[in-house]
């Protein structure tokens, strides 16, 4: 991001100004505290052990669920997760510190071996390899390359904790001579789910294997995808000495992060499920999974657009479209022109036309506009889209916050909406 200085004086004044000298100084800045983190880490926390977690989704949430099996503060769900915020994060390890845990995000080819170097982990545990940034990280199997630079850099005496129900991260064993533990569904796994049943509101339950032991656990996050993350740090927790009935009692109790399946309960009795942070094809998909078995008055769609999608967009839309027609009631879209290849799959599986709100004149506060009209007691809305579009404003408006932003594209980065002086200001 090019910012020149003269522009600063302006910028500084405004929250969104800021947020652009913020990501700006965290990029440019990055090769004057890279080497003195990876110096900090060499002479002073060197005896720490650094969990790093990556992977393409559901690195947020696995990092929140590892620092609660390991009884550590979650000091990373403001996403800080590449260029100067790792080397900051580690820079604020204190000495003598036993553990730390460090999400690691990449955007394209030549950035996880950066932080791998500055981190030197001892467990590294990958979530999934996934479409996300494809258009510098063109492949699934660039993809996982890269992100396997942060396997790689772990020892022999280290630990991967890989997913093994994704054959790109099955991949990686082969990337290092560290221990390997496999987490999943499937059969093979080392630590491993079965009995997933939809436990709504509340989230979900399964059966968890584990070190030769078998555990009922009643988890607050929803849908079948989220249990990936709570086997990861299942696999970590005894890995690393930790009681198992403990670390399934931290993670009962985890809540889910802002914006990654997130139940919301309105005045009105209706329910939102808020999954409005990220929006790649394969999140859109399982969102929609969790979605369909949910049981609801009404099943209601808030669709912003997919990010940076793969292949046919026509085909992928029409696609989304089907499976909403097939579950949900009502749809409103928010979104490119693509929208209107959602409402003919849609209206291709069933639903009526009468059903469908979108097109140009349709944005996020027409849309939270209809949902107040609309909602009632026993509704679930799903609110699905990419960061860049914004969809918490919907959430706040039904939350009764004023909004009167109704930007269609917001580039602003981190900031989220209710920190944003443009929220009410429009």
């Amino acid at each position: 991001m090019a910012l020149h200085l003269r522009d600063l004086p302006d910028l500084v004044c405004t929250s969104l100004g800021r947020a652009k000298c913020a990501a700006a100084w965290n990029y440019a800045s990055f090769p004057l505290f890279a080497p003195v983190a990876a110096l900090y880490r060499r002479l002073v926390v060197r005896k720490t052990r650094i969990i790093a977690v990556v992977g393409s989704q559901g690195k947020t949430t696995a990092q929140s669920a590892v620092c609660a099996v390991l009884g550590l503060p979650d000091n990373g769900r403001d996403n800080r997760n590449s260029w100067s915020d790792v080397a900051w994060r580690l820079l604020r390890v204190r000495p003598r510190t036993p553990r730390a845990v460090f999400e690691v995000g990449i955007a394209k080819p030549g950035q996880m071996r950066h932080y791998a170097r500055i981190l030197r982990p001892q467990v590294t545990v990958v979530t999934t390899i996934g479409s996300d940034h494809n258009r510098s990280l063109p492949s699934l199997e660039v993809t996982r390359w890269e992100k396997a630079a942060m396997v790689r850099a772990l020892s022999a005496e280290g630990l991967a904790v890989l997913n093994g129900d994704d054959p790109n991260v099955v991949w990686m064993k082969g990337e290092t001579k560290a221990r390997t533990i496999f987490y999943g569904f499937g059969a093979a796994n080392d630590v491993r789910a079965e009995e997933f049943a939809v436990d709504w509101p509340h989230g979900a339950r399964f059966t968890l294997h584990a070190g030769g032991q078998r555990r009922q656990v009643r988890s607050r996050l929803h849908g079948r995808h989220m249990v990936y993350p709570l086997l990861a740090a299942i696999a970590v927790a005894i890995a690393e000495g930790v009681d198992l009935d403990a670390a399934v009692s931290a993670l009962e109790s985890l809540k889910p992060v802002a914006g990654r399946m997130e139940m919301l309960l309105l005045q009105n009795g209706a329910r939102l499920l808020c999954d409005d942070y990220k929006a790649s094809q394969e999140s859109f998909f399982s969102a929609l999974d969790a979605f369909e078995q949910i049981p609801a008055r009404r099943r209601i769609v808030v669709l912003g657009d997919v990010g940076e999608p793969v292949g046919s967009k026509h085909r992928l839309y029409r696609e989304i479209g089907k499976r909403v027609g097939c579950m949900a009631s009502r749809a409103i879209l928010i979104g490119s022109s693509r929208m209107r290849d959602t409402a003919r799959g849609a209206i291709s599986s069933g639903m009526s036309p009468d059903a469908i709100t979108g097109g140009s004149d349709v944005g996020v506060l027409k849309a939270a506009e209809l949902l107040r009209a609309e909602l009632c007691e026993g509704d679930v809305v799903l609110i699905k889209g990419r960061t860049t579009d914004r969809l918490r404003r919907v959430i706040l408006a039904l939350q009764g916050r004023q909004v009167r932003c109704d930007i269609r594209l917001c580039q602003v980065g981190d900031m989220e909406c209710d920190a944003c002086n443009r929220l009410e200001s429009g």
